[in-house]
Formats: structure tokens, C-alpha cells, sequence
């Protein structure tokens, strides 16, 4: 017979729902809010249903080039995504055996997530502005004219890709050690049994077990480089990431667009989640054919 659920049963399921709404609430209604009608404000009632604040958006917000701003935080997404999965695997990898400085080299790494974020991005802006002075010190002492025009080292893929990188790469490290630490080498040891190479094993082996855990991580180096705000805020140059302008657009625009914008990168989120668990039943599915 089936047992009746508690009290203390509703009690947990209702705390567990309250909880889900305060966590997807906000997200549901800047999307429900994004499709106000043209004469529609930043509040409810819904003054009709329309696509026409994405239709504006398209144009362009004002002054700001969204698109570019769009097309910068994807690039740089995609490359901390790279440098983060190609980094984590490597130190998974190498972490399996005990090295000098180990452990100092760990702590190092998981030590930029307990730094705050806006403390980091000001050290590594204070770096490169050293790094620019020494520059124009040594050419104008050592009169190179090549140098004349240097501005600054900072930029995108400079000291923005640094300062993304404190904040994925410490994530991508922990998911591979746990990977890692779990695996089981007696495959490896019987591939080489078999004859297989170091990179054989590792291709054969090694890759097919741990590449969901891959996606996962290079799931995580996008999804946070895309997000990113204070990291990005003193260190990523001239020109910002679509998350810095969605920021200051919070100050001038008064109207839906903001909603709207704001709807499309959490879409791109998203998307890429759902691409990321699609890659990894693909993977799943291929491996399952090349085994019968």
C-alpha cells in the first residue's frame, strides 16, 4: 500500500517550489515584460503584445552598437571557452601524477575564486598600465619609432582574456579533477598491455570516457565568460562586452528594449546549454553504433 505524504512532505515541496520561482521569477518576467506593446513601459499591466521592442533592438539601442558588443562577447566566449577546456584537460591530465609545487600550484589556481571579482579586475588594470608606461619609457629613452603610436597592451584578447580566464579556468580545473580521480586506470593499463602508444591511450581511452565532462566544461568556460561583469569591468580596454553595455543601458534606456536585450542573452545561454547536452547524446549515441 501506498504511504500518505506528510505534512512536513507539502511542506518541503512548497518551500521547493517558492525556491524555483525565486530563482527563474525575474528571468520569466523580463521575458514577459520584453513583448509590451509600443506604448508599454517598464511595469505591469502589459500595455498590448508585441515583437516591436526586438524589432527596435535590431535597429540598434541609441548610440550603442549592440551588435558589435553581441559579436565581441561571442568571440571572446569562444575563445575562453577553448583555452578553458584545453587547460583544464591538460592540468587534469598532469595532476594524476605528483610533481615539486603541487599543491601551491592548486591552492594558486582556486584561490582567484575566493578573491573578489572587482579586486582582480583592478590588479590585472593596474598591471598592464605598468606594463604600458615600462613600453613607452623604453621608447622614448631608446627613441623607437615603431613605438610612437603604442597606446596601450590592454584589450579583448589581452587583459580581458586574462581576467576571464581567473574566473572559468578554476572551474574547469576542479571538474576534471574530480573526473580524474574517479577514472579507472586499469583501462589504461590494458591498452598499453596491448601494444597502444601514450597517444593512442589517450585517444582510444582516455577522451571517449571524459569527453561529456569536456562539454561540461567548456559548457562552463562560455556560459560564465559570456555573463561576466565586474572581472571585465577595469580590465577589458576600450570596448565592451555586450554584458558591460547591457549594464550601462540599465542608466539611459527607459523603455522595454532593455527587457528585450536582456531576453536575447539569456537566450544565447540557453542555447548553448541545450547544444552542449545535444552534443554530449550524440556522442553518447556514436559511441553506443561504434560498439555494435
Amino acid at each position: 500500500m501506498e504511504e500518505r505524504r506528510g505534512l512536513g512532505f507539502w511542506l518541503l515541496a512548497l518551500f521547493f517550489a517558492l525556491f524555483v520561482l525565486f530563482l527563474y521569477g525575474p528571468t520569466l518576467t523580463i521575458l514577459v515584460l520584453s513583448f509590451q506593446g509600443v506604448d508599454g513601459g517598464l511595469t505591469f499591466p502589459l500595455q498590448g503584445v508585441s515583437t516591436h521592442w526586438y524589432q527596435t533592438l535590431w535597429k540598434g539601442v541609441g548610440v550603442v552598437d549592440i551588435w558589435a558588443a553581441f559579436r565581441r562577447s561571442v568571440k571572446l566566449g569562444l575563445v575562453v571557452m577553448l583555452l578553458t577546456t584545453l587547460i583544464s584537460l591538460s592540468a587534469g591530465y598532469a595532476f594524476r601524477r605528483r610533481f615539486p609545487g603541487q599543491g601551491l600550484l592548486f591552492h594558486l589556481t582556486i584561490a582567484s575564486l575566493i578573491v573578489p571579482s572587482i579586486v582582480v579586475s583592478l590588479g590585472i588594470a593596474l598591471e598592464f598600465r605598468l606594463i604600458d608606461d615600462a613600453v613607452k619609457a623604453y621608447a622614448e629613452a631608446h627613441s623607437v619609432g615603431w613605438l610612437a603610436d603604442y597606446a596601450t597592451a590592454m584589450g579583448l584578447f589581452t587583459s580581458g582574456l586574462g581576467a576571464h580566464l581567473t574566473w572559468t579556468l578554476p572551474f574547469g580545473l576542479l571538474i576534471m579533477f574530480a573526473v580524474f580521480n574517479r577514472f579507472p586506470a586499469q583501462l589504461e593499463e590494458a591498452a598499453r598491455d596491448l601494444g597502444a602508444s601514450p597517444w593512442q591511450v589517450f585517444r582510444h581511452v582516455v577522451l571517449p570516457l571524459i569527453a561529456p565532462s569536456l562539454v561540461g566544461v567548456a559548457l562552463f568556460g562560455f556560459t560564465l565568460s559570456w555573463d561576466e561583469i565586474a572581472r571585465s569591468s577595469q580590465a577589458i580596454g576600450d570596448l565592451n562586452t555586450l554584458p558591460l553595455e547591457l549594464q550601462g543601458l540599465t542608466t539611459t534606456v527607459t523603455t522595454p528594449e532593455i527587457y528585450a536585450l536582456g531576453t536575447l542573452t539569456t537566450g544565447v545561454s540557453v542555447l548553448v546549454i541545450g547544444l552542449s547536452f545535444a552534443a554530449i547524446a550524440l556522442w553518447r549515441r556514436l559511441r553506443l553504433r561504434s560498439a555494435a
